[in-house]
């Protein structure tokens, strides 16, 4: 359990140290990180190491794990792929937004 712990740690600190760079590839990566640092944390507060698999013809139901978090989790596994493969497509769209000189709207500033 403490090597899951340091393992999420790690994950998350890596990822908010990624989300202060500058670039947005970099940025994706880190909201990454974070997601899949909230995973398995989320799969290990409800999948705990001594339970069963929620087999019901293997395990008894006291004994058996909570099939709800790891669902869950699959879920979560599925949306972060997708936001991070829409996002990755934003930057490489985007990538050329930036304007050397304000356009000309025709409003005067004061």
């Amino acid at each position: 359990m403490f090597v899951l712990a340091v393992t999420v740690g790690v994950l998350t600190a890596a990822g908010v140290w990624l989300l202060q760079q500058r670039s947005m590839v970099r940025t994706i990566f880190g909201l990454t990180l974070i997601s899949h640092a909230a995973n398995l944390l989320l799969l290990a507060s409800g999948v705990p190491g001594w339970r069963t698999e929620p087999l019901m013809s293997t395990a008894q139901a006291a004994d058996a794990a909570d099939p709800l978090p790891q669902a869950f989790v699959l879920t979560a596994i599925v949306i972060s792929m997708a936001t991070t493969i829409f996002m990755l497509a934003l930057a490489v769209i985007g990538r050329n937004d930036d304007q050397e000189k304000v356009p000309e709207t025709g409003e005067e500033h004061a």
